[in-house]
C-alpha cells in the first residue's frame, strides 16, 4: 500500500508531519510519497518550487518510509491517472475533506484511490457526514485520529511576515532554513 499526501507546503509545519506520521502508524503503508506541488491549480504559492520542496525535504526527512517528490499536476484526479501507485491512498486533513466535493472529480478520485482522513478530537462529526453522504463510494474513506496541532500554513506565513518566531510549529531544520534564508519576511 502506498499512502499519497500532496500539498503546496508554503512552509510545511507540524501539523504535515504530524498527519504523515499517524498515517504511517495507521495504515500499513510500505511507503508514503510526500507529492508538493510544482504549480498549484488551487492556491497560489508565497514560494517557488524548489525552496517549499527543499522545506518539505527537511520537514519530512525524519519519517520512515517517506519520500518527497515533486507533483506536476495540478489536481489530483489527473496525478492518480498519470501514476501507477500500489493500493494508493490519498491522505488529507479533516478540513480539506470537508471541500472534497469541490475537487476535480471526487468520485473518480475514490475509483482510483481510497481516502485516509485525518481528524482530531472534537472534530465535528456532522460535518464530514455531510460529505460522506454525498460520494458513490463512501466505503473508500478511512478516517485516522491525529493529535491536535494548532498551526497552519498561513497564520506561519503572517508571523513570519510580522518577524514573529515559528519555533515550535515547524520542524527544527525548517525553522533554521526559514531564518537562515529570510523567507517569508
Amino acid at each position: 500500500m502506498t499512502g499519497l499526501y500532496g500539498g503546496v507546503f508554503d512552509p510545511p509545519h507540524n501539523g504535515h508531519v504530524a498527519l504523515a506520521g499517524a498515517s504511517l502508524d495507521h495504515f500499513p503503508l510500505e511507503r508514503l510519497l510526500v507529492l508538493v506541488a510544482v504549480d498549484p491549480a488551487h492556491k497560489p504559492a508565497d514560494l517557488d518550487f524548489a525552496t517549499r520542496f527543499e522545506l518539505a525535504r527537511l520537514a519530512f526527512a525524519g519519517l520512515p518510509r517517506t519520500e518527497v517528490l515533486g507533483d506536476e499536476h495540478g489536481r489530483t484526479i489527473d496525478m492518480l491517472r498519470a501514476g501507477s501507485f500500489d493500493d494508493p491512498i490519498f491522505l488529507v486533513g479533516a478540513d480539506q475533506f470537508t471541500d472534497f466535493l469541490s475537487w476535480k472529480e471526487p468520485n473518480a478520485v475514490l475509483e482510483l484511490a481510497r481516502l485516509g482522513v485525518a481528524t482530531r478530537p472534537g472534530y465535528p462529526w456532522e460535518r464530514l457526514e455531510s460529505v460522506l453522504g454525498r460520494l458513490e463510494r463512501p466505503e473508500r474513506v478511512e478516517f485516522f485520529e491525529i493529535p491536535p496541532v494548532d498551526v497552519s500554513s498561513s497564520d506561519l506565513r503572517r508571523r513570519l511576515s510580522e518577524g514573529r518566531p515559528v519555533d515550535g510549529l515547524v520542524p527544527d531544520p525548517v525553522a533554521r532554513e526559514i531564518e537562515v534564508a529570510g523567507l517569508y519576511r
